[in-house]
């Protein structure tokens, strides 16, 4: 009989950390044991404290899900954004190479300018404009010198049915305003962090049973089709049948202090390839979600 494997989760209070374990209790199963850790009860940013737990437990997958993700205020934290997005996907490669642990690391569309015109694939040249771009394109680089297996999952425009994410407050502004003025210059693809939980969780336990089914490298990950945030929020209070106008602005209009990629749409093909996987079409999930979070 084999081993049962241990599977890490941090960040497990998050949005995609959240619907990982959802699934998970939907669908328990007795090959795999799952550990969800946030920062009260694991600080990947300790590095002695890492070493420790590692030395304690017998760990054979890490999906890490935890971030510093408040884009805006990461221009004046750049510090903490460096700790939790760079120095801390180090340290935990660092410990995967060191105890021979698999691991799966989230990163983002902000590593790249959003000046292509074409869908980004894996190798394309990055350059991100944000200091949260910069943490993130710099945590990656950490997780590739230290050596260890590695998955790195670049995602775009996340949103569920928990915490906090544009669906959730377009739905709230959208009962409480009588018009919403978004931006419509800024193109990606929204995506639905249970079709990510899913897909991640397909990896770990293919991988699992079959060591050959794990294939380090960095791919692409975002629901098919691409849109503006103006379409986002049109069909997000469609899909709620909530009456709110909505009226397209540029991103002039619209100053944050984060500078956000103008284009930053994936090309999908390496992961879809890897790992035979089919990925929905980013209408079809918003329903889902809005579906889920209209019964809460």
């Amino acid at each position: 009989m084999l081993a049962m494997e241990t599977i890490l989760i941090t960040g497990a209070y998050g949005q995609l950390g959240s619907e990982i374990k959802e699934l998970v209790l939907m669908n328990p199963s007795e090959a795999y044991h799952f550990k969800f850790t946030d920062l009260d009860t694991l600080d990947i940013t300790d590095k002695s404290q890492l070493h420790d737990f590692f030395n304690k437990e017998k760990i054979d997958f890490i999906v890490n899900c935890a971030g510093y993700t408040a884009v805006d205020k990461a221009e004046t934290e750049m510090e903490k954004a460096r700790l939790i997005n760079s120095d801390a996907p180090g340290f935990l490669a660092e410990v995967c190479k060191k105890h021979k642990t698999k691991l799966i690391h989230i990163s983002t569309d902000y590593i790249f300018d959003g000046l292509s015109g074409i869908p980004y694939k894996e190798d394309d040249k990055t350059n991100p404009l944000s200091a949260y771009g910069c943490t993130k394109l710099a945590g990656e680089q950490a997780i590739e010198r230290a050596g260890c297996d590695f998955i790195i999952i670049r995602t775009s425009w996340l949103y569920s049915g928990f915490g906090h994410n544009f669906v959730k407050t377009i739905l709230r502004l959208g009962k409480e305003r009588d018009e919403l003025r978004i931006v419509y210059d800024q193109i990606g693809a929204p995506t639905y962090a249970r079709d990510l939980a899913d897909t991640i969780l397909k990896i770990v336990t293919r991988s699992a049973g079959d060591p050959s089914c794990f294939k380090p490298g960095t791919y692409h990950y975002a629901n098919e089709g691409a849109c503006s945030w103006y379409d986002f929020a049109i069909e997000i209070l469609t899909c709620a049948d909530i009456p709110c106008n909505v009226f397209p602005i540029e991103t002039k209009e619209y100053p944050l202090p984060a500078k956000r990629p103008h284009y930053s749409v994936f090309n999908k093909a390496k992961i879809k390839s890897a790992f035979d996987i089919e990925i929905p079409y980013w209408k079809n999930s918003l329903k889902e979600c809005i579906g889920k979070i209209s019964k809460i």
